[in-house]
């Protein structure tokens, strides 16, 4: 369902299904939520596997960004392909979380310099973003 790919400190990336709409949005957010429990209060959710994302999906996303937002957190979206994040222009989702291209740009965005065992951008030659 929801992926974990990386979970340091506060911070925690995690990759969403292909897929999230009604059938699937509560556990999903169950799942966002058990992170936010467990110390999360910045969370990237990786959304470049997403096909579908239905009106409940967005609703999930809202929530745990109130839930972040209720402890002092922030919630990042990372790699929305393009259909969707002209959804979210039309919705005027990017004024309540960004988009950022990929889950490190999210990273960076909130204040993270790099994922926890990567040389920082100022030591490495090249930008993977």
């Amino acid at each position: 369902m929801l992926t974990v790919r990386m979970q340091h400190g506060d911070t925690a990336v995690a990759q969403l299904p292909e897929q999230v709409d009604y059938d699937n949005a509560a556990l999903v957010r169950a799942h966002c939520e058990e992170l936010v429990w467990q110390g999360c209060a910045t969370l990237v959710l990786d959304a470049s596997r997403v096909k579908h994302l239905d009106s409940s999906g967005i609703s999930m996303l809202i929530a745990v960004s109130r839930v972040l937002g209720d402890r002092g957190g922030t919630l990042r979206i990372a790699a929305l392909n393009a259909h969707y994040r002209g959804v979210w222009r039309l919705l005027g989702l990017d004024s309540l979380f960004p988009v950022a291209p990929t889950a490190l740009a999210a990273l960076r965005a909130a204040g993270r310099a790099a994922l926890p065992g990567r040389p920082s951008r100022a030591a490495r030659s090249e930008d993977p973003v």
